[in-house]
């Protein structure tokens, strides 16, 4: 489990072929490795992986070719957010989060929001993500999203013919501390619905 509070911005530096798979190299950037042991989870990008090699600055873990098709950021080298699995007595800062991309999203609009009274301030920034029709019955206004592993909350949410559209508000701290700096109108995005809203769909629609 994770709670989508960014640790690290680490690189991958290397993706290659293994079996039907791959591995790919990760350099650490600024997370903690001390504690890191082999087996371990980390999320990249909000993918639970598994750690297969490690020093105190790189870990390498092992993918497959499915995980690549069904999430985004993790097929070439490039920044990706990290996050340790959650302990027991951590803080739970963001939400609880599995580290399963539910589906992939589409960034439609990301822009700074001007401060009216002093424009040259830096203010926060206007994201909307368009989610896969599949997962619109997940979201809800205050309702929690993982985003490219990061824990944010939906401020707005419109129904629309192919999905379901995601109003969302990033203060600088955020940005400056995750790879959502990088977003730009048709950026793909791994998504993580809320845990809970899993379970409540799944008891409102089994069998009575």
């Amino acid at each position: 489990m994770f709670t989508g509070i960014i640790q690290a911005v680490g690189h991958i530096e290397t993706v290659e072929n293994l079996g039907d798979g791959y591995r790919l190299k990760i350099h650490a950037g600024g997370l903690d490795m001390s504690d890191v042991q082999l087996g371990d989870s980390i999320a990249l990008q909000g993918a639970c992986m598994t750690v297969v090699e490690m020093s105190t600055t790189h870990f390498s873990i092992d993918i497959s070719a499915e995980s690549i098709n069904k999430t985004t950021g993790l097929s070439q080298p490039g920044f990706v957010n990290l996050e340790k699995a959650l302990r027991f007595n951590d803080r739970l800062g963001g939400h609880l989060v599995s580290g399963h991309v539910d589906g992939i999203g589409e960034v439609v609009l990301f822009e700074q929001v001007s401060n009216q009274s002093n424009p040259s301030d830096e203010g926060s920034w206007h994201l909307v993500i368009k989610s896969p029709p599949s997962l619109a019955k997940y979201l809800a206004y205050k309702g929690s999203i993982v985003v490219n592993g990061t824990s944010l909350t939906v401020n707005q949410i419109e129904d629309v013919a192919d999905g379901c559209l995601m109003h969302i508000n990033l203060i600088p701290h955020t940005l400056a501390n995750t790879t959502l700096q990088h977003l730009k109108a048709g950026s793909p995005v791994n998504l993580e619905v809320d845990l809970i809203a899993r379970y409540v769909e799944r008891m409102l629609s089994a069998p009575k």
